[in-house]
């Protein structure tokens, strides 16, 4: 099976933005302000609601899957086929969750956690 891929990380307590240190491109050598990015938030916000499901999907399947495989529940050739039906959705499942995951981890990865507070939240894809 595959690995999930890294997840965004939320906005720790105590965490700190980059050091404010002189801007040598602005006025009078200002520092800057930063805030946590918006933007970076939804894809945390949006890995913890994908997540759920995606676990959620898996056990079903799981379960489906072992009840299948029981000799209680078919005793018919065509207990087989489904067997292998069931299998088949699991993998799919499987390239779904990767691709989904990975999409959002991507996305996390190209967009910055901390952005100046007079700019618009840079976006990996704008």
């Amino acid at each position: 099976m595959f690995a999930d891929p890294p997840a965004p990380q939320p906005l720790q307590p105590g965490e700190s933005p980059p050091a404010s240190t002189g801007d040598p491109l602005g006025l009078d050598g200002q520092t800057r302000a930063w805030q946590f990015n918006p933007e970076y938030q939804k894809l945390v916000t949006l890995w913890n609601q994908v997540m759920p499901m995606m676990e959620s999907l898996t056990g079903m399947l799981k379960e489906a899957r072992r009840l299948a495989e029981s000799p209680d529940v078919w005793d018919a050739p065509v207990g087989r086929r489904y067997v292998e039906d069931i299998g088949e959705w699991d993998k799919r499942l499987a390239l779904y969750r990767q691709s989904m995951l990975s999409a959002i981890s991507d996305q996390a990865a190209d967009t910055p956690r901390w952005v100046p507070v007079e700019a618009g939240a840079p976006h990996a894809f704008s």
